[in-house]
């Protein structure tokens, strides 16, 4: 043992417990004292206080050069940090320029798409942007998503009054690894009806994207390797009349839906669903406590929509009203653990006149580790979840 290690002697189950309880941020450095060390870092991460997905909130000015603050959350700790990104004029090739509005979708992904350019980001802090040609057709509200190695680009300029249908191809998949698009001719007709996000809901795993029409819930599946659809799925079971709107989010066993029932003045109840969906095999359903549906209706009670995020175990529902408060649960085993956290250092005044994107992202210790040069600041801790 050297002289380092023994004067850092403590160790065994005490040492992990107290690991437990450090921020994850606080044990990059932590990690760099002595293997003994390391390996109680590894084995209480393991057991004990495992690692859990970040929230992000980031925070973009509608004003020219259209700067980003970024907000994360890490429900291990209960602490909100800010993400200081690597300035746009370095030469690093981490660094982006905002050239138009930020967009999420789904959970991980962060892009900005214009006529001339399309740079995306799944780097879990974003703080590596990969900037690419754009699709062939202009589409001002696409449905995007990141599929394995591909991100498919799907709508209709035609639906937004810009172009006729037979000019821009109904979906583009641009493959990550050439570096190209390629095009892919069909799309079912009850997407084509709704074809912007503002009206469907996107999700997307390892092999495929879903797309569900936020209002009726009918939901589709697309496999970008075949470019073949499959569908259409039921994804609200027997609450197709009771729940005027629903997202969907892919989970670590299965798929996630979020629906609201009543009508958007006056929400009864937000449900949500874990399901097999090409099966349309429902496997539980939770009612989210009432004192946290009144935290996300915020100071009205009109909530014609919700946004979710998924990221394994944990789902993230926020009101796009009121984005400050975000409903949180972790699905585990068959059960379902409820809380909320609130972005204190976000003025609610001023998020009405910001871009407000939120996204999900699994951020490691190993991770943590390689981004040394961004600096994270702690904001303030929340109440536990």
């Amino acid at each position: 043992m050297s002289e380092r290690e023994e004067e850092c002697a403590i160790g065994g189950d005490i040492l992990e417990e107290i690991i437990s309880h450090v921020p994850l941020v606080d044990l990059v450095s932590a990690n760099s004292v002595a293997s003994s060390w390391r390996s109680a870092i590894s084995t209480s991460l393991l057991r004990l206080n495992t690692v859990k997905p970040w929230l992000m909130l980031h925070s973009q000015s509608t004003r020219s050069p259209s700067a980003v603050t970024t907000l994360a959350y890490d429900p291990r700790s209960h602490l909100w940090m800010e993400v200081q990104q690597p300035s746009s004029s370095s030469n690093s090739s981490s660094s982006i320029h905002y050239f138009s509005l930020l967009r999420s979708s789904p959970s991980s992904l962060l892009y900005m798409l214009s006529a001339s350019r399309f740079a995306f980001s799944m780097d879990p802090l974003h703080l590596n942007w990969e900037v690419a040609a754009p699709p062939i057709g202009w589409r001002p509200d696409p449905v995007v998503a990141a599929v394995g190695n591909h991100i498919v680009v799907a709508g209709s300029g035609a639906y937004c009054g810009i172009q006729d249908d037979d000019t821009i191809p109904p979906l583009e998949i641009y493959d990550t690894t050439t570096g190209t698009w390629e095009w892919c001719d069909s799309m079912p007709t009850e997407l084509m009806d709704s074809a912007a996000s503002t009206w469907l809901s996107v999700a997307a795993d390892q092999n495929k994207m879903y797309v569900s029409v936020k209002r009726s819930g009918v939901t589709y599946s697309f496999d970008p390797r075949t470019k073949t659809w499959c569908g259409p799925y039921n994804v609200r079971g027997d609450d197709v009349e009771s729940v005027f709107f629903s997202v969907i989010g892919c989970g670590g066993k299965g798929m996630i839906v979020v629906g609201l029932r009543g009508e958007a003045e006056d929400v009864r109840s937000v449900v949500m669903w874990e399901l097999l969906v090409e099966t349309e095999g429902r496997r539980d359903e939770w009612e989210m406590p009432f004192q946290l549906v009144e935290k996300l209706k915020g100071e009205s009670e009109y909530m014609p929509s919700i946004h979710l995020n998924v990221m394994g175990d944990f789902v993230f529902v926020h009101n796009p009203l009121e984005a400050r408060e975000v409903v949180v649960y972790e699905v585990k085993e068959g059960a379902c653990r409820w809380g909320s956290v609130t972005a204190a250092a976000l003025d609610r005044d001023s998020c009405r006149f910001r871009n407000l994107v939120v996204s999900c992202s699994n951020v490691t210790l190993p991770y943590l580790e390689r981004a040394r040069n961004s600096t994270l600041l702690t904001r303030n801790k929340t109440h536990a979840f």
